[in-house]
């Protein structure tokens, strides 16, 4: 094995030192190289020029007919060239790159079915997708997978495509003019359609003599898209070996998650916007491996002039300055980086739908979050800018709404709340509050579309300027058709009112008309604060014992909020308390995403019940490497945590998605009680050492044998969160 791989090495070596060497090694393996969520960043990241650099690549080390290359969805959506060409330079440019299997994400509708359609004719790759259905014809729209023979094996790649489709893109456009639908994606409830579409794809295709399945999903792994995620397709089906996922945009390097027999899966997501290229191998003993590229450098000359002639047409127009703002205008926190449209009130979401209110002159105006895409710096606004952060092309509506059709659209948009949901409404002309704290009522279809509200509400003192909320009065309400005609994001209670003004201006051009209008082509200090103008609040520090101030106020409140730590009884956090092994193994796992886990923790520790509440996060941290047991039968989940056990978890975590230190490392620290560290601690020590993570407690001391407490914990989380 070590001759075989030395010969690869030199090989490789060879091709990278001569570009003009035209040959290729004879193996066994099969390499498929994967994208997702590209949304339109055709020369960002790595770029198409660079995939199609590292596909060449790839052929030269494997042989052009063992490399495959196939895209996960929503690439034809999100920046000005989709927008212009309503998606064909997309297609254009991936079938210059040599596409050979496709599926499609929810914003390959967002042009439209039948543009949609005449895509996905337009591709020289081939379509699947098991579970897209026209029903008037009841059968798939496109093929369930599709078969490459490699000589010495076959792979079968099954196409899945979100049943979120419904409202991540616009629900119109699976209807009827009745508003019936007549295209479907095997939803319901329970997920049980979508899992028996699936398996019937696969068993199908190991009839034909598959000897693989490689799942192709736009699915996604966030609790919100539950019960749809790839997890629960995984969970709920056999006989799939390898899943490549998007719509998350989630970074999975390699996880393993057990399918409904227990066997062994391989799911892999690269992130979004090609910063990382997807590489799967099919060794010649059956052996599946994924691994994400992030630092190749090299591009495709024939590709990268293809681009950059695509670009060059629209040049002019996308840079043309159309106004100025002197702050900075954005969709994420600037603490951590992470998005907050979708969670929180931002100064642009503030600024969208500012601009709605005035342009269209009602009383309120809507814009949800998914709707506002991407920051703008301070400085020049150009053209290409304004169509980032609304890229979809919807169309300006007005229509009267009752308050309680208000009060439930707000509900509806913070169901999921400290959660994202594409649906969160950023707001003009009223402010809101939202407890987090209380459980969502919002009754959901099939679809996920919105029913009722089944019990308390978490929205609370709607204000209308300065007067409350009357749900019986009528309000104009202006936001895009997307939302009030479409139903977009399940925000469904206005389809059927009354229309005062009907699709009469494109959103990039109420932003655009609103700055040079109302704002005197300059965006100033109205919009200073990147957190908003307190239009909504979000209730996300229910606990007594965490006071504004303390140091550790911002960090159990950003986690909280984040869904990662929970309180304790009678409503405290109890912040001085210590950190249990099960707590943080809980942190973690709800970082993660919560996936499903199979195994039972009583079959792994003697001391872990299998109703306990950190059941599963145990099962997930044992099984992944990040938290061993005290004993080989004991966990010791209620043992408190030291700082370096802590240090130790969270590196191990992070190792297990693709981070640490690589290769060999080599960092001294300078603690004065650094020979008290454990060698078997000390590289983590130092990992979360050198990027502050854990940071030492005075003295120069590190202390790593000291407990953990809650508040400390919390702390970490935060600065974790804020280095992704």
């Amino acid at each position: 094995m070590k001759n075989k791989r030395l010969s690869m090495i030199l090989i490789i070596m060879l091709v990278f030192m001569n570009s003009t060497a035209a040959f290729a090694i004879s193996t066994d393996d099969i390499v498929v190289l994967y994208t997702n969520d590209v949304h339109c960043s055709v020369d960002e990241g790595i770029g198409y020029a660079g995939l199609a650099a590292y596909q060449k690549d790839m052929e030269a080390i494997y042989g052009a007919s063992d490399v495959t290359l196939v895209d996960l969805g929503d690439a034809v959506q999100g920046a000005a060239i989709g927008t212009l060409s309503k998606g064909e330079l997309l297609v254009d440019i991936m079938n210059e790159v040599g596409y050979d299997v496709v599926t499609l994400g929810n914003h390959e509708f967002d042009y439209g079915m039948a543009r949609a359609l005449e895509l996905m004719e337009m591709q020289n790759a081939e379509v699947v997708s098991c579970n897209f259905t026209d029903l008037m014809e009841a059968q798939l729209v496109y093929e369930p997978y599709a078969i490459i023979d490699y000589g010495n094996a076959q792979v079968a790649y099954v196409g899945i495509t979100t049943p979120e489709s419904f409202t991540k893109s616009t629900p119109a456009y699976f209807q009827d003019e009745q508003g019936n639908y007549i295209y479907g994606f095997c939803e319901d409830a329970t997920g049980a359609a979508l899992y028996q579409a699936v398996q019937e794809a696969v068993d199908a295709a190991v009839s034909e003599g598959a000897d693989y399945v490689v799942a192709l999903g736009h699915l996604g792994v966030d609790p919100d898209s539950a019960p749809w995620r790839s997890y629960d397709v995984i969970a709920n089906t056999t006989g799939i070996d390898a899943f490549l996922d998007g719509h998350s945009h989630s970074v999975i390097p390699s996880e393993i998650v057990k399918n409904k027999i227990g066997r062994e899966v391989v799911l892999s997501s690269t992130g979004t916007k090609l910063t990382a290229i997807g590489k799967l191998i099919i060794d010649a003993n059956g052996d599946i491996t994924t691994e994400l590229v992030t630092d190749y450098t090299e591009k495709d000359p024939s590709v990268a002039e293809f681009v950059q002639n695509i670009k060059d047409q629209f040049e002019d127009i996308l840079k043309t300055v159309v106004a100025r703002t002197d702050v900075e205008l954005t969709v994420n926190d600037p603490k951590t980086g992470s998005r907050m449209v979708r969670t929180l009130e931002t100064n642009l979401g503030d600024l969208c739908a500012d601009a709605y209110r005035s342009e269209m002159g009602t009383d309120i105006a809507f814009v949800n979050g998914g709707g506002v895409r991407a920051s703008i710096p301070a400085g020049d606004i150009t053209y290409e800018q304004i169509i980032a952060v609304h890229p979809f092309g919807n169309m300006a509506t007005v229509v009267e709404a009752t308050g309680q059709e208000i009060l439930d659209a707000l509900e509806m948009g913070a169901r999921s709340a400290p959660n994202e949901n594409g649906g969160f409404l950023q707001v003009s002309g009223l402010s809101y509050e939202i407890d987090a704290t209380r459980k969502s009522n919002v009754v959901l279809d099939e679809k996920k579309n919105f029913v009722m509200v089944d019990g308390l509400y978490r929205v609370k003192n709607v204000m209308i300027g300065d007067a409350p909320l009357d749900l019986n009065k009528t309000y104009t309400l202006a936001s895009h058709n997307y939302m009030l005609k479409s139903g977009g994001d399940g925000i469904n209670m206005f389809m059927d009112n009354v229309i005062l003004q009907d699709e009469v201006l494109i959103d990039n051009q109420v932003l655009i008309n609103y700055i040079l209008m109302e704002l005197d082509g300059i965006v100033g200090e109205t919009y200073a604060d990147p957190y908003g103008s307190e239009r909504i609040t979000v209730w996300r520090n229910p606990f007594a014992d965490v006071a504004k101030g303390s140091w550790y106020h911002d960090a159990v409140v950003y986690t909280y909020t984040k869904g990662i730590f929970a309180g304790l009884p009678d409503a405290v956090f109890a912040p001085d308390a210590p950190m249990t092994r099960a707590m943080f193994a809980a942190l973690l796992y709800r970082d993660a995403g919560s996936p499903a886990v199979a195994q039972k923790p009583s079959a792994l520790f003697q001391d872990c019940p299998d109703n306990a509440w950190y059941a599963h996060a145990v099962v997930w941290a044992a099984q992944n490497g990040i938290a061993s047991g005290k004993t080989s039968t004991t966990f010791e989940p209620a043992a408190a945590l030291t700082r370096q056990e802590m240090a130790g978890f969270l590196y191990r975590y992070i190792q297990s998605k693709g981070g640490g230190f690589s290769g060999m490392w080599m960092f001294l620290l300078d603690y004065a009680d650094r020979e008290a560290i454990s060698e078997s601690a000390y590289e983590a020590v130092a990992y979360c050492s050198m990027n502050k993570l854990l940071v030492g407690v005075g003295e120069g001391r590190f202390a790593p044998q000291e407990v953990t407490t809650r508040a400390m914990a919390a702390a970490v989380m935060q600065r974790f969160e804020g280095m992704q």
